[in-house]
């Protein structure tokens, strides 16, 4: 670093050491572990990270931005693929001890922090039978996935999670505390829907709650990989005609070392049929027969289940640490050729923990209106994410050269768009790619309200 950017940092951290924050800088025996995210793929080095308690502690951190103008991050459950929750010598504002989860029943409604994961807000809601529709990982962070969009499994019964949002507590990067809701600031809370990061810091997020009980009907069938292109036929053929109480998926995975399913066939590559019924669980389980019936099932663990442990069963499968590269298409029809690119793209996988997922849109999905929010893909059917999933190091070159070429080879048969969350790594993120139509207004909302740029400068992409 310059002599004058050390000078700018430790300015930065004696006035932050001024506040009651948390200040870690890299003489903190803490440093290493607390600039660590999910993605061990990731290995940046912030200048200081101030560790936020609660919303006096946030208006602190970004007057601290606003004076010595660093780059920023902000860290919120520290879940997200690309790792753009921590920055290279600039400032991290973590979020990630504002964990509280409350829930009023009567109203349904539920506010949670930014620090917060689907774990906690799950634990919450289905208490009283209510839910927000989530993830499919319960580590993940809530406000990350909110704030891009929020694909999951109760999306086409509920929506995506940002269309659950009633409002947010965002912090601007003037200092002001907003309440950015339907009739106060809807322009932010157009922005916060869908738009990811750099529109602000959200300190509290309200949603609306859906009822859903406990106890859930899910599907989970794998068939040989021998099979992958017929059953994805058979399951293009069935998804028009299930309900929107399921989002039906379709995924090529390598079968997981879990202690549920027989030891010989770990590590075989397979095609996985699969999905939740949101509504009542022994009606689920006929809604969802039809997901067992596509080909030859190796094994169907179609069953009722708890709903908060079915969103907890993937998290042993992506721990923290391992090194992941995700990206994404959408796509408005599947046809013959792009199947045939999709099995294709399967059959490629460097590594078992790759995988490539169909994820089903429209529904409720769809009936939210194209520029009701930022996120910008209400018209696709599907949504295609390539997963490379890896732990050692010496296969990077593997793993992310794999998903790059899914992606390219899946590209003629897409929208042009892709998801925020799974956007890849920062070089391959693309605005216009990821808001559309919306890029614009969503620039001009971020000048609006950070006219110099305070919290977008380590931000500047999806």
């Amino acid at each position: 670093m310059t002599t004058s950017t050390t000078t700018r940092d430790q300015a930065l951290v004696a006035a932050l050491r001024t506040t009651p924050i948390d200040v870690i800088d890299p003489t903190d025996a803490r440093y290493d572990e607390a600039r660590r995210v999910w993605n061990g793929l990731i290995d940046r080095r912030p200048a200081v990270i101030a560790r936020c308690r609660d919303t006096a502690d946030v208006v602190a951190a970004v007057a601290a931005a606003r004076a010595h103008r660093p780059a920023v991050s902000i860290r919120g459950g520290g879940h997200q693929v690309a790792g753009s929750a921590v920055c290279d010598d600039g400032l991290v504002i973590d979020l990630s001890e504002m964990t509280g989860v409350t829930v009023d029943a009567a109203d349904r409604t539920a506010q949670g922090g930014p620090g917060a994961r689907w774990a906690d807000v799950n634990r919450e809601t289905q208490r009283h039978g209510l839910v927000v529709p989530g993830g499919e990982v319960s580590e993940t962070g809530v406000a990350g996935l909110t704030l891009g969009g929020g694909m999951g499994a109760l999306q086409r019964a509920y929506g995506l999670s940002c269309d659950s949002l009633r409002s947010v507590e965002i912090v601007t990067a003037d200092g002001v505390v907003r309440t950015a809701s339907a009739t106060e600031h809807p322009d932010l809370f157009w922005a916060v829907r869908g738009g990811g990061r750099g529109i602000g810091v959200v300190t509290t997020m309200e949603f609306e709650l859906r009822p859903l009980d406990p106890q859930v009907a899910t599907a989970l069938v794998l068939y040989p990989s021998a099979e992958a292109a017929a059953v994805l036929d058979a399951w293009r053929r069935l998804v028009p005609h299930l309900p929107e109480t399921v989002s039906p998926e379709y995924a090529l995975w390598s079968v997981p070392p879990d202690p549920t399913i027989p030891a010989e066939m770990h590590g075989a590559p397979v095609v996985v049929a699969g999905g939740l019924h949101a509504g009542p669980a022994e009606e689920g389980l006929e809604v969802l027969a039809p997901l067992a019936r596509l080909g030859t099932p190796l094994m169907d663990a179609t069953a009722v289940t708890d709903y908060a442990a079915s969103q907890a069963a993937l998290d042993p499968l992506f721990p923290a640490g391992g090194r992941y590269f995700f990206k994404s298409h959408f796509l408005d029809e599947m046809d013959d050729d792009a199947a045939a690119a999709l099995v294709a793209t399967g059959n490629d996988r460097p590594t078992p923990g790759c995988i490539v997922v169909v994820r089903t849109l429209g529904a409720a999905v769809a009936r939210v209106g194209e520029d009701e929010s930022a996120f910008a893909h209400r018209g696709a059917r599907f949504n295609v994410s390539i997963d490379a999933g890896w732990t050692d190091p010496t296969l990077d070159t593997a793993a992310i050269g794999w998903a790059r070429g899914a992606w390219d080879a899946l590209t003629p048969f897409a929208t042009g768009g892709l998801y925020v969350n799974f956007a890849g790594l920062d070089e391959d993120a693309d605005r216009v790619s990821a808001f559309g139509s919306h890029t614009a207004r969503l620039d001009a909302i971020q000048r609006a309200y950070d006219p110099d740029g305070i919290l977008t400068s380590a931000a500047a992409r999806p």
